[in-house]
């Protein structure tokens, strides 16, 4: 198992990560071979999640494995790294991805499920994603 340490607001939280398959790690970003053949759970997810079309998850958030890839994460959002320890329940976290504008009306995170950018499946997807980092 592969240790990783994140310092957050002035506490290091170590995270565990599972090797899933040789090609991508749980809670990392999945190369496009491994996403080729994802139909479901976290992979799967993490494909949704990093996909420029479906969830640009990238484009305002970092988190583990990006930087071994050819995308560059954004910093408008926070880093998603210890989403358990923020979202203790994957429901609230699924409300966010759905709505972020019902927690606060002047978000700039895409309203995914609110305006239909992402099916229900493909936010499912990337909530139990979210929910390994």
């Amino acid at each position: 198992m592969k240790r990783i340490a994140h310092l957050i607001a002035g506490t290091t939280i170590i995270l565990g990560i599972a090797h899933v398959s040789p090609a991508a790690a749980v809670g990392e970003m999945p190369d496009k071979q491994t996403c080729a053949s994802a139909k479901s759970g976290i992979i799967a997810g993490g494909c949704i999640a990093t996909d420029r079309e479906k969830g640009n998850c990238m484009a305002c958030h970092s988190f583990t494995g990006i930087e071994r890839t050819r995308l560059q994460a954004g910093n408008i959002g926070p880093p998603l790294v210890a989403v358990k320890a923020r979202y203790p329940s994957q429901k609230r976290l699924r409300e966010q991805v759905v709505d972020a504008s019902q927690f606060n009306p002047h978000t700039v995170m895409p309203l995914f499920g609110k305006y239909r950018i992402l099916t229900d499946n493909e936010i499912d997807l990337i909530v139990q994603w979210l929910y390994s980092l």
